[in-house]
C-alpha cells in the first residue's frame, strides 16, 4: 500500500540516469525498501535491498525473471530496467553510509490481492493457471537454495517446532497438530521431484485489476526474493494458503484455484492430498514467524499484516479437512478415491444380480418428482409442515414408488440444512439417494452381503428415524457403504455394529411416520465410496454449489437396485438450454435481468427459488405486493375459478366490493372506479379521462418518467421515448424536471427548491399557449421511480397542482409504485405531498401480480368521459381480478404490512445511511418506507454518476442471492423496493451484502483512477 511521499537523496542520485526524479512513495516490505515512482514511460518500482545485502540475491531474481519471461512471454512478470552501464542493479551507500543494492522494475497494473480482498472463483482459477505456467517456465532454471529463504521453504518448515513457545495455549496445540500432519506427509513430499519455485505467491505478491463492467483479472506475479528449490506442490500450497484468506467459501475458493492449476499442469491424486496439510503448514510458519518478528519489531505493520486472517483460517472449525482431498480431486475431474472407478465398474457389471432391496422388482415402479420444478411442497419452502411430510407423493394406494437421485427439493427446511445465518443463505437441497416409497412395515433386504458399520435411532423430526450404514465389498474386496434410512426403530434392537448380514437377508422394516422422522414411509437408499468426511450425521442432501463433490462421493445407487441410472436420475432445468430457446423465440429487446440470467421456479413471500432450490432475497419486485405465492390469494383464485370468471357487463358483488374498499382509502371526492388489466392500460384511460374533462390534449409531465408500454403511455414516458430508435417527444408533451433535489438544478441547500421546480410548469403552460394547444393535465409518478427513486421536496406537488388547475387541467397521480401502503406512513404517495389528485392510477401490485389495475376519479370527470363512446375492457374488472385485488387490500390490513413497511423501511434506511458514511461511492441515500434508493457516485464533490459501480453492485448482489435493480437517467441509482413482507433478518442480510459489494466496488473504482 502506498505510503506518504518520501525523499531519499542517496537513492534519487542513482535513479536520475533512468529518468526517475521523485517523489518516491514507500511501499511495504519485510526487510528491503520498496518505492513507487513516476517516469515519462509510466510508473516504476524501485527496490533498495537491505543494508549489506548480497548482490547475488538480486542477480538470481533478475535471472529468474528473464528465464521465465523467455519461456512464457505471456506471463505477467515484472520487467527489470537496465542502468546505463548495462547492469540490472547498482551498489550505493544510503544515508547511514551502508551499502545497498538498488534495482528498478516496470510497474504492473493492479493492486495487491491482499488489498483488493477475497477474489471470486474465476479469478482464483486464473491465478491457479498462472501459477502452473510460472512453475513450467521455471522448470529448467538452475537455482541453489539460500539460507535467506530457508524459513519459507516448506521442505524445511519443521524449524517452527522449536519455537512454539511464542504461542499461547490452544494456538500452540493447534500448530503442534499441524506439525504432526506435516510429519505424516513429509516422506511423500521429500520424494517428489524438485525444481525452482517462486515460493512466495502470497496475497501481496499477486496483483489484481478489480473489475466493474469487466471481470477482474490477475495482472502480476511479483517479488521473487524468496525463491527456493522444491516440489511444485509446495509453491501451489503457498499460493492457495493466501488466496483463500478471509474467503467466505474457502473450500470452494481452494477448489477453483487447484482446478485452474491442474488444467495447465496436471496433478496426481496423491499429490493433491498433500495440498491441505502443506497449506496449513505454510500458515503455521507465517503465524509463528510473525509472533517472533513482532517481539523485535512491534511497530512494523508489515510483520503482522497476514497474521490475523491466517489465524482465522487455521481456527475455522467449519472447514472439514477430511473432505478437502476429495473436493480437490473432484474439482480436477479425478476419481474421488483411489478405488472409486473400480467400485463403480464392479457395481455396473453386476447390475441386475443384486438381491431386491424391498424384496420386489422395481422395474415397473412409478417414478415421482419432488423437484422444485414439479412439486409445490412445501407450501412454505422454509417450513415443511408435519402433514406435508407425511404425504410427499400424495399416494392413495400401497404401490411402490421411486424418488429420484440428484433431485433438487425444497422439503429440507430444518435449520440444519441451511449453511449461513439468513434464509437466503446457501442451503442443502439436492437429494443424494434414491427413495423407495412403500407401506410401513415393508421388509428391507441387503442387496449383497455386508457388515453393520452403524445403527441408531434418530428421533428428531424430519431426521432419519431408524438408520443403518452397511459396509459392503466388491468381488475384489474393495469397500463401499450404503445407508438405509427411515427404518422402523426396532432395527436398533435387532442389529449391532459388526453384525454380518447375508445377501438377500431381511435386516429391517420401513418405519411408520411416528418412528421414521415423521415422513411418508419410504427407504432412503444412499451409496458412499468412503466414510471420510461423512461425519456422524452422514448427509443425505447436498448444497447445489457442492454437487460436484457429493455426486462423486455418493454416486447414483441405481446399480444396487438393479435399475439403469437414467431411470432414477433427475435432470434439472438446463438454464443454458432455456436461454437459447428464449433467444430463438423472443425479440432481442425483451431483456433479461443480470449478466448471468437467473431461472426462478418457486416463490414465497419475499424470496424466490431457482431450479436447484437456491433461495434469493427479492428486494426488487414491487408487483408481488403482499409476497410471492400468498396462500390467501391462491385460495381466492381457486375458489373463483371453480365458479366463473366474466366481465363487468354482468352484475357481480366482487366488483362493487373492490370499489368500496378502494374508495374508502381515498379522498371522498374520488368515488368512481374503472378496472383494467395493467398500469399501462390504467394510464391510457387516465389520459382519456383528463382530455374528456378538460377539453384539452396537451400533457405536462416530468422528464424521465415512465407510465407503461402502450403507445399512449410511451408517448408521455420520456424514459422510453428518448431512447435510441424511438420517436422522441411529441409536440403535445411538455417536460419539466424531475424534482430531484440531490443532483437536479435546485438542491437541498435551496429552501425554495419545491417552488422553483414547480415553477417550471409555468414555462410548459406558456409553451402550450404559444403552440396553440390546450392543456389536458399533469401526470407524474408521485415519487419518480425510474427517475431514480426520487422523493420530491415537500410542497412540490401542491404548487404544481395549483398551477395546473388554474390553467384548467386535470391532476393525475400515478401510484403504481407508491400506493397501497408501501410508504409505511402513507397509504398513497400523494398523501405525503398533502395533495388531492383528480385521478389516481393503480397497477399490478393491486393484484399481487395478477393482471389488474384501477383508475379512480371524481364523478364529474367520469360523467364528462361518459358523454363519449362506451368504455369496456374485456377482463378489466373480471370477477377473478376483483376478488384477488380485494384480498390484497385485506391482507395489507390484516398482516399490518403498511406498518411493516414503515418499520423495515426505517431499519433499511438507517442501515443504508451507515453504509453511506463508510463508502465514498454512496452519494445519497433516500426513500420512505420500502421505496428506497442509493445514488452512487464516482466522487461526492462532482456527484458524477457511478454507473459502472451500480452495474457491478447489482450483478454482484445477484451472485450473493439478492435481487435489486438500478434506475435513474444514468442508471447509477440502486432501486430497492421489496415485497411488503420483508423481515428484519432479511434487511440485515441486504445491508451486510450491500456493504461487501460497495467495498469491492469502491476498491475497484479507486484502482482504476489515475
Amino acid at each position: 500500500m502506498d505510503g506518504q511521499a518520501m525523499r531519499h537523496d542517496w537513492l534519487l542520485a542513482v535513479l536520475k540516469p533512468l529518468g526517475i526524479g521523485g517523489p518516491l512513495r514507500q511501499l511495504g516490505g519485510e526487510h528491503d525498501l520498496n518505492f513507487r515512482a513516476a517516469t515519462a514511460e509510466g510508473d516504476v518500482i524501485v527496490k533498495a535491498m537491505r543494508q549489506r545485502g548480497e548482490p547475488a540475491l538480486v542477480e538470481r531474481q533478475c535471472a529468474a525473471l528473464a528465464h521465465a519471461s523467455a519461456a512464457d512471454p505471456g506471463l505477467p512478470l515484472p520487467q527489470v530496467l537496465a542502468f546505463p552501464d548495462g547492469l540490472p542493479w547498482q551498489a550505493v551507500r544510503d544515508d547511514e553510509g551502508q551499502s545497498r543494492i538498488v534495482w528498478v522494475q516496470r510497474s504492473l497494473d493492479g493492486i495487491a490481492m491482499g488489498e483488493a480482498g477475497p477474489q471470486q472463483p474465476a479469478v482464483l482459477a486464473e491465478l491457479g493457471a498462472l501459477a502452473a505456467r510460472l512453475d513450467r517456465a521455471l522448470e529448467g532454471f538452475a537455482l541453489q537454495p539460500t539460507t535467506e529463504a530457508a524459513k519459507w521453504d516448506l521442505l524445511r518448515a519443521g524449524w517452527i517446532r522449536d519455537r512454539l513457545d511464542v504461542l499461547d495455549g490452544e494456538r500452540r496445540q493447534l500448530v503442534a497438530a499441524i506439525l504432526a500432519d506435516y510429519d505424516r506427509i513429509f516422506p511423500r513430499l521429500a520424494a517428489l521431484p524438485a525444481q525452482a519455485l517462486h515460493n512466495d505467491l502470497n496475497d501481496y505478491n499477486i496483483l489484481v485489476v478489480p473489475g466493474l463492467t469487466v471481470p477482474a483479472r490477475i495482472s502480476g506475479l511479483i517479488d521473487f526474493g524468496d525463491m527456493t528449490v522444491g516440489p511444485r506442490i509446495c509453491g501451489l500450497a503457498i499460493a492457495a494458503a493466501y488466496a483463500i484468506l478471509d474467503h467466505e467459501t474457502p473450500e470452494a475458493a481452494l477448489a477453483a484455484l487447484i482446478a485452474g492449476y491442474h488444467a495447465v499442469a496436471p496433478l496426481a491424486s496423491e499429490d493433491i492430498e498433500l495440498i491441505w496439510p502443506l497449506l496449513r503448514m505454510r500458515l503455521a510458519v507465517s503465524v509463528v514467524n510473525s509472533a517472533i518478528e513482532a517481539v523485535d519489531r512491534p511497530d512494523d505493520p508489515y510483520v503482522t499484516i497476514s497474521q490475523a486472517p491466517a489465524w482465522r483460517l487455521l481456527e475455522n472449525k467449519a472447514i472439514d479437512g477430511a473432505l478437502i482431498g476429495a473436493r480437490l480431486r473432484a474439482a480436477c475431474g479425478l476419481p474421488v478415491t483411489d478405488n472409486a472407478e473400480r467400485i463403480l465398474a464392479w457395481l455396473d457389471a453386476n447390475r441386475g444380480d443384486f438381491a431386491p432391496v424391498l424384496g420386489v422388482d422395481l422395474d415397473d415402479a412409478e417414478v415421482v418428482s419432488l423437484a422444485v420444478e414439479d412439486s409445490i411442497l412445501p407450501e412454505n419452502p422454509f417450513d415443511l409442515r408435519a402433514d406435508e411430510a407425511r404425504r410427499l407423493t400424495g399416494a392413495v394406494d400401497d404401490r411402490i414408488r421411486l424418488g429420484r437421485y440428484g433431485e433438487p427439493r425444497l422439503v429440507y427446511t430444518d435449520r440444519a440444512f441451511r449453511k449461513g445465518p439468513w434464509k437466503a443463505s446457501n442451503r442443502r437441497t439436492v437429494h443424494m439417494a434414491v427413495d423407495i416409497f412403500a407401506p410401513a412395515g415393508q421388509a428391507v433386504h441387503a442387496p449383497l452381503a455386508g457388515k453393520v458399520a452403524m445403527v441408531e435411532y434418530r428421533a428428531n423430526p424430519l431426521d432419519y428415524g431408524g438408520v443403518v450404514i452397511m459396509e459392503h465389498r466388491t468381488g475384489a474386496g474393495e469397500v463401499f457403504y450404503a445407508l438405509y434410512g427411515h427404518l422402523d426403530p426396532a432395527v436398533c434392537d435387532s442389529l449391532k455394529v459388526g453384525d454380518e448380514v447375508a445377501a438377500g437377508a431381511v435386516f429391517a422394516k420401513l418405519g411408520a411416520p411416528q418412528g421414521n422422522g415423521g415422513w411418508e414411509p419410504h427407504l432412503h437408499f444412499q451409496l458412499a465410496l468412503t466414510l471420510d468426511g461423512m461425519g456422524h450425521d452422514w448427509p443425505g442432501v447436498a448444497d447445489p454449489d457442492d454437487w460436484v463433490l457429493w455426486r462423486a462421493l455418493c454416486p447414483n445407487p441405481a446399480a444396487l437396485l438393479n435399475l439403469p441410472e437414467e431411470r432414477v436420475a433427475c435432470t434439472p432445468v438446463d438454464t443454458a438450454e432455456l436461454l437459447a430457446e428464449r433467444r430463438a423465440r423472443f425479440g432481442s429487446n425483451l431483456k433479461l435481468s443480470y449478466r448471468r440470467p437467473v431461472t426462478f421456479l418457486r416463490g414465497w413471500r419475499h424470496h424466490l427459488f431457482d431450479e436447484m432450490g437456491r433461495p434469493y432475497l427479492d428486494a426488487y419486485n414491487n408487483v408481488p405486493h403482499v409476497g410471492h405465492a400468498h396462500p390467501r390469494i391462491r385460495a381466492v383464485a381457486c375458489d373463483q375459478l371453480a365458479r366463473m370468471n366474466s366481465n363487468t357487463r354482468y352484475l357481480h358483488p366482487a366488483q362493487t366490493a373492490l370499489a368500496e374498499r378502494l374508495t374508502a382509502r381515498l379522498p371522498q371526492e374520488l368515488e368512481i372506479c374503472f378496472f383494467v388489466n395493467s398500469g399501462s392500460e390504467a394510464n391510457e384511460l387516465a389520459l382519456r379521462l383528463a382530455r374528456a374533462a378538460s377539453g384539452g390534449y396537451d400533457i405536462v409531465t416530468p422528464d424521465h418518467g415512465y407510465h407503461g408500454n402502450t403507445t399512449g403511455a410511451i408517448d408521455i414516458s420520456a424514459y422510453k421515448f428518448n431512447k435510441p430508435g424511438m420517436h422522441g417527444r411529441r409536440p403535445w408533451v411538455h417536460l419539466v424536471d424531475v424534482a430531484d433535489d440531490y443532483r437536479g438544478r435546485f438542491r437541498r441547500d435551496d429552501p425554495d427548491r419545491a417552488r422553483r421546480y414547480a415553477g417550471q410548469v409555468d414555462a410548459a403552460l406558456a409553451e402550450i399557449e404559444q403552440g396553440g394547444g390546450r392543456l389536458a393535465g399533469f401526470i407524474a409518478e408521485t415519487f419518480p421511480s425510474v427517475g431514480g427513486q426520487i422523493i420530491p421536496p415537500q410542497g412540490y406537488l401542491a404548487e404544481v397542482y395549483r398551477r395546473i388547475r388554474a390553467a384548467g387541467g386535470i391532476c393525475i397521480a400515478d401510484e403504481v409504485q407508491t400506493g397501497l401502503g408501501r410508504l409505511g406512513d402513507f397509504y398513497f404517495g400523494f398523501e405525503q405531498q398533502k395533495v388531492r389528485p383528480d385521478i389516481v392510477v393503480l397497477g399490478k401490485p393491486l393484484g399481487n401480480g395478477h393482471p389488474v389495475g384501477a383508475v379512480i376519479t371524481t364523478r364529474a370527470i367520469a360523467e364528462r368521459f361518459a358523454e363519449g363512446p362506451e368504455y369496456f375492457s374485456t377482463f378489466g374488472g373480471s370477477n377473478l381480478s376483483c376478488r384477488i385485488a380485494a384480498e390484497v387490500l385485506d391482507i395489507v390490513d390484516d398482516e399490518d404490512l403498511q406498518g411493516n413497511a414503515r418499520r423495515m423501511g426505517e431499519r433499511l434506511l438507517s442501515g443504508m445511511r451507515e453504509l453511506g458514511g463508510r463508502h465514498e461511492v454512496v452519494g445519497d441515500v433516500r426513500g420512505i418506507g420500502l421505496f428506497t434508493g442509493l445514488d452512487l457516485v464516482t466522487d461526492r464533490e462532482s456527484r458524477n454518476p457511478a454507473t459502472d459501480v451500480a452495474d457491478y453492485v447489482t450483478n454482484r448482489l445477484r451472485d450473493l442471492r439478492i435481487l435489486v435493480g438500478r434506475e435513474g437517467p444514468a442508471d447509477n441509482i440502486l432501486k430497492i423496493r421489496p415485497p411488503l413482507t420483508i423481515g428484519a433478518d432479511d434487511v440485515d442480510m441486504l445491508l451486510d451484502r450491500l456493504d461487501l459489494c460497495l467495498k469491492e466496488a469502491g476498491t475497484a473504482l479507486r484502482a482504476t483512477k489515475p
